[in-house]
């Protein structure tokens, strides 16, 4: 007994296309990025800064407090993060590691390093408004920063 299978291949005919003029489509409009200004806004602050008494004091980070470093204590900000700090009558500025807890002092939300304070021109008047705005929030452990990032301070402008 044979068998025989018989195997048949068709093709099905092309289906014709009707014929569609080319379009002319936009192209898809990008989504805005989100700018370091929108990520970290800044935020007006009085700020005061350390002289030389404490040079060699412990600071909440562990290291030793340097009047000539670009250093800042601040009770809000990560310990470790970056932040620039502007003072507008000056116009000028200063990027600082915050590496201590302060200021004790009421209605201040900053104290930088001598050195800072002389960079953005506020060591005369001794109290600043100034404007702060984060760059990082590295922190010196490399934990996840703590969620006190409110700089907002209740005391009025200078």
């Amino acid at each position: 007994m044979s068998s025989s299978l018989a195997v048949s291949c068709t093709t099905q005919p092309e289906l014709a296309q009707p014929s569609l003029a080319p379009s002319v489509v936009a192209p898809p409009t990008p989504m805005p990025a989100v700018s370091q200004s929108h990520a970290h806004p800044s935020k007006a602050v009085r700020a005061s800064y350390q002289g030389d008494a404490y040079a060699g004091h412990r600071t909440a980070s562990g290291e030793r407090y340097d009047p000539h470093a670009l250093t800042a204590a601040s009770s809000t900000l990560p310990i470790g993060s970056s932040v620039m700090v502007t003072n507008p009558a000056t116009g000028r500025s200063v990027k600082v590691r915050i590496n201590d807890r302060g200021p004790n002092a009421h209605g201040r939300s900053l104290d930088l390093s001598k050195r800072a304070a002389e960079e953005i021109g506020m060591t005369k008047q001794g109290v600043a408004r100034v404007s702060v705005k984060r760059i990082n929030s590295k922190t010196a452990g490399g934990e996840a920063p703590d969620s006190r990032e409110n700089l907002s301070s209740t005391a009025p402008p200078n």
